[in-house]
Formats: C-alpha cells, structure tokens, sequence
C-alpha cells in the first residue's frame, strides 16, 4: 500500500511539474511562425528581428521567446518587438461635490445632466494579449439627486381596500420625498391579467363586469397607464381617485407585462435621466413565460412597446415576459424595482429579487396602509449600495473588479462589484482591470460600457488591439529575400506565401517530404533524420524544441544541444561555463569536463598567509590535508586536538540554548557554527558514522546542567550537534519528605502505642495468672473464725421478765 502511495505521489509530481513546464513557456507553445503571432501568445513574449539571430538548425519560431531569454541568448534590447498596452483618459468631468461651492451655488437646482456621480466618464484602453490594463472608477452620491417614482398596482378585486389608501398617496408622498429630493415626480399605472381565457371569463356580462353580486367593477385589461410622471400630487391623487376594481379567474396576476411596458415605454412613462423607481404593489403571484400557452399564446414577448392610448394592445398576441428578459431590460433602462407584497407571498418575491439586481421587497400591510414608510425604507436600501455592470465583453476579453469601499473594506471577484451603506456624500473607487487573450478575428475596435446598476450614468471603454508588431509595417512583399518573392520579408523573417515552406519560403508544400531532401538531413552512416531530434523541412534540419526556453537542440542535424554537459552541484558545467554541443565551455579561471574545477588558490589561502596552512596542498580551489588530524578549507580546523570543547564551549551553549557569556553577542562571535538539535546523546554522530573527525564533548552550562555535543569540521563549515535538554541534577522533593516525616511519625506513635498496649495486656495476664493460681492453693477453715472475740460486757435488760 505505501508502495503504490508513492508511485502515485511521484507521477502526481511529474504531471503538475510537466504541465508548470507547459504553462510557464507560453511564446514556445506558440510555435509563431511570425511577430504578430508571438506577441499575442503572451505578454512576456517578444520577437528578435535580428535577421542574423538563429543558429542553424533553429526554426523561425524560435525567434518568439521570453524577453529575457531573447537577452541571453545574445539579441541585441533594440531588435526585439515586445509592444505594451497604454491607456488613454478622454473625458475626466469630475464628480459633483456640493460641499466645495459656493453658498449660492448651493441654493441653486442643478438639472440632472449637471450633476457627476461616476468619474471618469470616457476612455480608450489599448491592449496587449496577456497584459492587464486597470483604471480607477469613481462613484460618488449626488446631494439632492432628482427621482422619478411610478408606482404600477395590481387592480384586481382582492386589492380592493388597497385602492382606498393608494388614492390620497401622491400628496403624503411628495411630503415624505421632499426631505430626500426636491425633485420628485410620480406615475401611476395598473394591471390586471391578459383578456382571453382561461385568465378571465369572456361572457360579454363578465366582459363588461368581471366582478359578481352588485360590485360594480371596470372592464379586466392588462395593463393601463393612468398617469404619466409628474411633480403634481394632487392630480395624482385625483386620477387615482377615478379607478376602480376589476376581477380576472385565476390567481396568479398579470403584472410581468405591466413591468415590460413601464420598462421599455420611457416615452409615454415620461423617464428622466434620474434614478428611477418602480413600486410594484401586490397580493398575488406572477405569470411568467410559458403561461401564456393556456390561452393559445406562443409567440415570446418581443420587448417592446406596445401602448396604444395608454393600454396594453398586444397582451392576447405576446407571451409573459420571462424572469431573465425583464431583468435585461429593467437594467437597460436603469430600472430600480421595489416590490410591496402582502406577506403570504413574501418568500415568492424574495426569490425573485435575488434574481433582479437592484431591487428589494417590502411588506405591505392587508390594507397598503404602510406604503409609504415601505416606499421610503426601500428607496433608502437600494441607494446605499451601488453594484457596477458591465456590456457585453467581445470574445477573449475578460475584465476584474476590486472594491474600495467605506470604512477600507476591500473586496475581489464578485464582491469587488459593489459596495454598500453608502451615505449621501460617500465616495467609493473602483479599480477595474481589463485583460485580452488573443486577439479578436478583425483586429477592430471594440466599445464596452460599465455603470453602476440604477443609474443612467456610464463609463465608455473604448478598446483597441495590439495584433501586429511595429515592424508589420515595413514589410517587403514578395521580397526577393524570401526565394525570389515567394513571401513578404516582415521582422526579421520571411512569412512565406500560401502553398510555400522553408526558412526563406523555398520549397513548396508539395515537395517537402520526398526521399532525396530526407537524405540530406541525415549526417554520415546514420539512418536518424535530423538525429530524431527535428524535422527535415526542404532538405534542411528544423530542430525541435523544448519546454525549457533556456534548452536548445542546434547544428546541421540537430546533433547538437545545451543541456547535456557534464554537471556539479547539480547545475550545468557547475555554473562556471556553457554547454555548447555537449561540452562545457568553462570561464576564465576554471577547467574540467564540469568546469567544477577552480585554478584560482586565493581560497586555500590560511590566516597565517601559507596556503593551507603548510599542510596540504590547493587543488581545485580547495585544500587536500595530508594530516589527517586537520581538516577545514584550508587546514587549520583540528577537531580532535585537545582543548576544542572547552574552546567552542560558550558558541555552542548560546546558540543552542541562549545561555552563557556570549548570549549577548551571540549572532556576532559564532555566525560560524552550523547547530544541530538531537533528542538524546545516543543521536549524536559517532566516528565510524561519518568521512570526518568527530570530537565528543561533555561540559557544565551556566545553570550547572551538563550538556553534550559532537563538533566537526563538515567541508566549510563548523557542524555542531547538541543534545537539546541539558541534564540537570535534580533538587530535593519537599512534598514526599514531608510526607514521609509525617508518616514516619504517625507510624512511629502508632508503632509505641501498639507496644504499650501489648505490654499492658501481659502485664494483665500475669496478674491474673497469679491470682488464679493464689485462689487455688487457699485452704480456708470452716468452723469459727479464729480471729473471732466476744463481747466483753453483757448488758440485761432490767425490765426483761424472760416472758
């Protein structure tokens, strides 16, 4: 298992080395066979138009190489085409700032083309395959900026109290808007469902009354514009006034063609170049595209205009919009969406503002009693956050995003589109770069815009292409240089003509791969074409190339290449030469098949002025001790010799441990020593391990702990391997003495007690052993007691008669 683990590991490497190798030589991969096909391989390629550049055996394509490559290899800096981008601002009007004018600059109503939220406003970017081109964007929040508000109701019966509160909203709102703009006008429109069935019932009765019972209710349309943009409120409010409920069948509404309508109809809407916000109100769901087969519509909606008297004419002939067409053309028109929906259908719309940039929804009341406060709390969400867009990028051109916003909040990728609580006032930048791969099919300028979703402001890019070199335009057409104008003679090279191949374009096509040119492209007795290492291409070896840019096959058959010479140190010809047809070509002061060998004896040179040290000889650039005892790079390092522990002592505790006499100037005294931490003593290195002396030391550290090291001479260098824990004597234990003396005297007392109480119990014993014994051998008499007396004197009652 460990086996397979590491041949899979292995070949893993070689894949992503190999596909580094690919990736990293991008002007070889190429293989251009002219300039403006080099420079669009990448943007570090250039091309060498040194007409005596190549060596023989190399293909034009060689020509195309990194440019410091093209250096080394001995191109002249003035002969290589390496083109650059540039980029170029043409309209730079700055953004409006209020607080820098004058006081009665101020007071004064700027019209909305006066004012500049996005900077700059035009430039022309030329771009070089491969080499990013950036600008900074900037976007700042216009004081005081004009709105136009339409507000487009859903007039189905479900909405009827709505209607109620909706009628007196043009006056409260241009109230509540004032405090945000002094330019605000406002539209209304509304919308039911298609008129065909099964959406609503074509009874000429329901036609002409859709609702049941006594409701009087209008006729159902589609969509209706009531009331053109206007800065009036009153005539709002009494427009509004006039409406009335309709009806349709189904539940989900028709509101997908009333929002294409207002989107696309800016004329009859009467948009402004201002921020524009539309205010959808609902308590239903959507059709969208596809619905419309239920009443036998296919055709898909166009997109366009069709008001007729301010109705919607063409909704039994066109489909629903779908999602993705109405959000390209709420964008295209600057279209901020803001929809107010009963809460049932809240997480519908939710789901359909994240597919809508720029929108938000809002929850309205069963009645629409909060609109006004939902309007305003939206308006506020989406003018804080600004999210720039691009057009429609021609083909290989990419273009990145990195966000500068409030509080240095920097963002890439996706989020380094937008940035957000953005205040009246805030600046925000926007770094944009812009990246061309190739170059396109007609070279032609191209025409992106950028702008920040919402707004009617834009940034115009225009884009040019650098798809030929400078030197394109003094090429020679049918040159006689190209085998008597078989080509056009460009750079440098020759770019042969159609059906022609060959350096200078002298062979047909039809004539390369014949037996008699092959004969020449192989050298004496050898059955190799090009030594397996070209191709024969007019009788004449192309060599093939490699991956390395810095390896090259060359010579008549391509026998010759510079990257199999001998090595040192693993580099080529050990870095002191170059590697001409596989033999080193070494530098002045070196020799050898690898050039490793240096004729300069200043390194074998000691202190005391001998060349090493009076014992051994400097060959190659290095001392050969011919006593074994020293060793170093010139001799005078003796390992073995007595005295070295205690003389690298103090290096070795600093470095190792930070401890000793030269901890302070540690770095300064022993920048020698090379130290190598172990585990344990039984790690060091021992003589027998290594091909030079090994001296073991032991000495005490500051702390009074020993600690043990091996010092060698390795080549240059002092290696010194230490045991990384000193070994410290260890101090009494306090706890287990005390506890011991504890114990002991607690023993001890128990110990005496035990002893007392067996001595008393024996003690005992004895006594009454004795007693026992005693009690046995007393004979007691049983008649009077000897020790017995009388009473001396008798005294008679004289009274007593003996009765």
């Amino acid at each position: 298992m460990d086996l397979k683990l590491i041949l899979m590991t292995t070949l893993l490497g070689v894949f992503y080395y190999c596909n580094a190798q690919k990736d990293g030589n991008e002007c070889i991969s190429a293989n251009a066979k002219y300039c403006g096909e080099c420079i669009q391989a990448g943007a570090k390629c250039g091309w060498c138009k040194d007409p005596g550049f190549l060596n023989q055996g190399e293909t034009v394509s060689a020509r195309c190489d990194e440019v410091q490559s093209l250096l080394k290899r001995g191109c002249d800096e003035g002969m290589i085409e390496n083109p650059h981008g540039a980029k170029r601002v043409l309209k730079n009007k700055p953004v409006t700032n209020r607080k820098k004018l004058t006081e009665q600059a101020r007071l004064k109503k700027l019209k909305p083309e006066e004012i500049t939220q996005v900077q700059p406003q035009k430039l022309s970017l030329t771009l070089r395959s491969g080499e990013p081109q950036s600008f900074a964007l900037k976007f700042k929040r216009a004081e005081d900026y004009p709105i136009d508000l339409y507000y487009l109701m859903d007039l189905s019966y479900s909405m009827k109290d709505d209607l109620e509160n909706v009628k007196n909203l043009g006056t409260s709102l241009m109230l509540e808007m004032s405090k945000i703009t002094s330019d605000f006008r406002i539209g209304f429109g509304s919308f039911v469902e298609k008129t065909v069935m099964p959406y609503i019932s074509t009874t000429p009765a329901k036609l002409l009354n859709p609702c049941t019972g006594d409701q009087n209710c209008t006729s159902p349309f589609s969509y209706k514009n009531v009331l053109k943009l206007t800065s009036d409120g009153k005539l709002f409010n009494t427009l509004v006034g006039q409406q009335h409920i309709s009806g349709n069948l189904d539940s989900p509404e028709g509101g997908f063609d009333a929002i294409m309508q207002v989107a696309v109809c800016g004329e009859q809407i009467g948009w402004r170049n201002v921020t524009r916000l539309l205010v959808f109100s609902t308590d239903a769901g959507f059709h969208f595209a596809g619905d419309g087969k239920l009443g036998g519509i296919v055709l898909p909606n166009d997109g366009k205009c069709h008001l007729e008297n301010n109705i919607y004419t063409m909704s039994h002939y066109y489909d629903y919009p779908s999602i993705a067409h109405l959000v390209q053309k709420l964008s295209d028109n600057n279209i901020q969406t803001i929809f107010a929906v009963t809460e049932e259908f809240q997480p519908v719309y939710q789901e359909l503002k994240n597919l809508i940039p720029k929108s938000a929804v809002g929850t309205l009341s069963a009645n629409s009693s909060n609109v006004i406060n939902l309007i305003i709390d939206a308006y506020n969400s989406l003018s804080s956050e600004v999210i720039l867009e691009n057009s429609k990028l021609p083909e290989g051109v990419t273009i990145a995003y990195t966000s500068h916003c409030k509080n240095g909040v920097v963002s890439e990728g996706e989020s380094g589109r937008k940035c957000s609580n953005i205040s009246i006032g805030d600046e925000v930048k926007f770094n944009i770069s812009i990246t061309s791969k190739g170059c396109p099919k007609e070279g032609k300028s191209e025409t992106i815009k950028i702008k920040p979703l919402g707004f009617t402001e834009e940034v115009e890019v225009t884009l040019n292409f650098i798809c030929e070199c400078e030197c394109h335009k003094e090429g020679i057409i049918n040159s006689p240089k190209c085998h008597f104008g078989n080509g056009t003679y460009e750079c440098g090279a020759c770019k042969c003509n159609e059906g022609r191949v060959g350096r200078q374009c002298e062979c047909s096509s039809n004539e390369v791969a014949t037996e008699d040119m092959d004969r020449t492209c192989r050298k004496e007795n050898s059955t190799d074409i090009c030594s397996n290492n070209g191709e024969c291409v007019c009788g004449t070896c192309e060599c093939k190339k490699r991956d390395n840019p810095e390896e090259r096959y060359s010579g008549q058959y391509c026998e010759c290449d510079n990257f199999n010479c001998d090595r040192s140190g693993n580099k080529l010809c050990g870095g002191h030469g170059r590697c001409e047809c596989r033999v080193c070509l070494c530098e002045p002061m070196w020799s050898g098949s690898a050039c490793d060998c240096s004729l300069d004896n200043r390194t074998c040179i000691a202190s005391n002025g001998q060349i090493c040290n009076g014992r051994g000889a400097c060959d190659c650039g290095s001392c050969k001790c011919t006593d074994p005892k020293f060793q170093g790079p010139t001799c005078e390092a003796c390992p073995t010799c007595p005295g070295v522990c205690i003389e690298h002592k103090e290096c070795v505790e600093c470095l190792a441990f930070g401890t000793g006499e030269k901890k302070d100037k540690c770095e300064e005294e022993c920048s020698t020593f090379k130290v190598i931490k172990v585990k344990d003593r039984d790690k060091l290195p021992q003589p027998n391990d290594a091909n030079y002396p090994v001296m073991h030391c032991k000495e005490r550290d500051a702390n009074d702990c020993w600690f043990y090291y091996t010092y060698a001479v390795n080549n240059t260098e002092k290696e010194v391997h230490v045991v990384e824990k000193p070994e410290c004597p260890s101090g009494p234990d306090i706890i287990p003495i005390v506890l011991g003396v504890v114990a002991g005297i607690v023993l001890i007392g128990l110990a005496l007690l035990l002893i007392w109480k067996l001595l008393m119990i024996i003690h005992d014993r004895r006594e009454f052993a004795k007693f026992e014994k005693e009690k046995m051998n007393a004979k007691w008499d049983t008649g009077e007691n000897p020790i017995y007396k009388s009473a001396v004197t008798t005294v008679v009652n004289p009274k007593y008669e003996g009765k």
